[in-house]
């Protein structure tokens, strides 16, 4: 095997591909990353088993300088061989592989020599047969995916809670992720040719390193899915997952239908306020924010404290204010991240009672995002 590419090109596909690789794993062989070439161009894998992406660089991309002398296959160490990389003198690199897997990466006056391990030792990637495909906006998967993950579980002791529930009926996609803390919930209309239905849960890490490859360029991502693993194909990069056994709880009907105390906020607005009042929270050990509604004064007021540093009252700005009067305490963190999962716009929140979950959903287009949030009990 003998090519020599474009340095940079090839470090863009490298950095892709490295998101799949461990620098520890119960396979050793996974900690490196496999290299294919073949006359289509070359092929980039990285796998920890959970998550493989694979990657091709092909032999007429112009940015790539691809020169093909002699296929072939080799793994090398992934975080050794791409400080290496990086680190190259000149735009263009050589890398040969001789018959006892040791690999050559010459660049300019730069010369290493590398000990490599046999690509066919390589775990084959999950074979994926379904043919039908359903087909996302990029912009908006990824969107998608940043609504949703920041509610998934870091507990292990409830590993369906680790992921994202995503279901596709007809026409509409639904992905719900909770941590029995809080909720989010996002649906989207798609077009389905096939009639897809689907009902699988997505490990949040996976979606959350699918996300930081799709690009602005890309246009969309498709999705296939099998028994136990899911294809996400974005350009010339296959994103491989597994997917969680068991049943993912009954989410809607946590979420609730009424309110007895309304408002409205400019998102940013309150999530300034909201961070400064979490300066304190986060000083003391319960780390909870209180906010007391006065629809018959039309006022609002957020307060933190702490003991050992002291407290802050800020009288909120909002847009409208009805209902009953409401004193009700939460995560700061939990309202952070919902509040910028909105981006600049307005929201609408809703509640019913101090212990009961409460809504936020933006004002424009309310029925197909929502975020919910338990608060604290304070007493």
């Amino acid at each position: 095997m003998k090519f020599s590419i474009n340095r940079s090109r090839f470090i863009k596909t490298l950095n892709d591909v490295q998101r799949a690789i461990a620098s520890k794993a119960t396979i050793p062989i996974l900690t490196g990353l496999k290299m294919s070439l073949s006359e289509e161009g070359l092929t980039l894998t990285g796998s920890d088993a959970d998550i493989s992406i694979e990657a091709m660089i092909a032999n007429d991309d112009p940015d790539a300088q691809l020169q093909i002398n002699e296929t072939g296959a080799i793994v090398l160490p992934a975080r050794f061989f791409g400080e290496i990389v990086k680190k190259l003198p000149e735009q263009l690199m050589t890398i040969a592989v001789s018959d006892g897997f040791q690999t050559t990466i010459t660049s300019g006056a730069s010369s290493f020599n590398i000990n490599g391990l046999d690509a066919n030792s390589y775990p084959r990637l999950p074979e994926i047969s379904a043919e039908e495909k359903l087909t996302i906006p990029a912009d908006i998967l990824k969107q998608v995916i940043s609504q949703t993950v920041i509610a998934v579980s870091n507990q292990e002791s409830r590993p369906i809670l680790t992921g994202v529930h995503l279901t596709v009926h007809d026409t509409e996609l639904l992905a719900v992720a909770t941590d029995s803390h809080r909720l989010s919930q996002r649906k989207l209309t798609i077009e389905n040719p096939h009639d897809l239905e689907y009902d699988v849960i997505i490990p949040g890490k996976s979606l959350t390193e699918l996300a930081k490859i799709i690009t602005d360029d890309l246009e969309s991502v498709t999705l296939r899915i099998t028994e136990n693993q899911v294809l996400f194909t974005a350009g010339v990069i296959k994103f491989y997952s597994r997917l969680l056994e068991g049943s993912y709880p009954d989410t809607e009907r946590l979420i609730p239908t009424e309110s007895t105390t309304n408002v409205e906020f400019e998102s940013g607005t309150l999530l300034a306020s909201v961070e400064r009042a979490s300066l304190l929270s986060h000083a003391s050990q319960n780390n909870v924010v209180r906010l007391v509604f006065e629809p018959e004064n039309q006022q609002a007021t957020i307060y933190s404290n702490s003991p050992e540093l002291g407290n802050v009252q800020e009288d909120l700005k909002f847009e409208s204010l009805t209902g009953e009067k409401l004193d009700i305490s939460f995560n700061p963190d939990y309202m952070k991240d919902a509040l910028r999962s909105f981006g600049q716009t307005n929201i609408k929140m809703a509640f019913t009672s101090a212990l009961r979950p409460f809504t936020l959903i933006p004002s424009e287009d309310g029925a197909n995002f929502v975020q919910l949030i338990t608060p604290v009990r304070t007493f």
